[in-house]
């Protein structure tokens, strides 16, 4: 059965955004090549907040991308350049990934704050604000 994992990123200041670009494009050329990836999508939103949403043959295939390098490296840096960071796993009878509103609403009813050094207030009551989906704010792979 296949694993849907959504990611929500907030960059704390826009100092940290070269190097997330940066370890971002690394990634996202380790994903698309990554063993059991059935599907991949990222989304800008507003406030320097960006949105990762993938597809899993299984939950051992996605625990592999995630520690593996570029990707396992990367989320510790996440603790100081990020004050709201979240995520959410599920799983589901089909690869097709979940719409913005979809993972949205997955990640307020079951998702959890993952661990920064400088949370935003909403960060420690876990408000997540639904994604702005304008015409170029979303990128498809695979």
């Amino acid at each position: 059965m296949p694993i849907v994992s959504v990611t929500r990123l907030r960059v704390r200041s826009w100092i940290f955004l070269p190097a997330f670009f940066l370890r971002s494009i690394r990634i996202t050329l380790q994903v698309k090549n990554a063993p059991g990836n059935l599907g991949v999508k990222f989304l800008n939103d507003r406030r320097k907040t960006f949105w990762t949403c993938t597809s899993w043959d299984s939950e051992a295939a996605m625990k592999s991308f995630m520690l593996a390098n570029p990707h396992g490296p990367a989320m510790r840096k996440l603790l100081e350049w990020c004050d709201e960071a979240s995520v959410v796993h599920w799983s589901q009878s089909a690869p097709e990934l979940p719409g913005w509103t979809q993972a949205h609403a997955r990640m307020q009813s079951e998702g959890r704050p993952s661990k920064v050094n400088y949370p935003s207030e909403n960060h420690r009551r876990f408000v997540i604000d639904a994604p702005y989906v304008g015409a170029s704010g979303n990128a498809h792979l695979k």
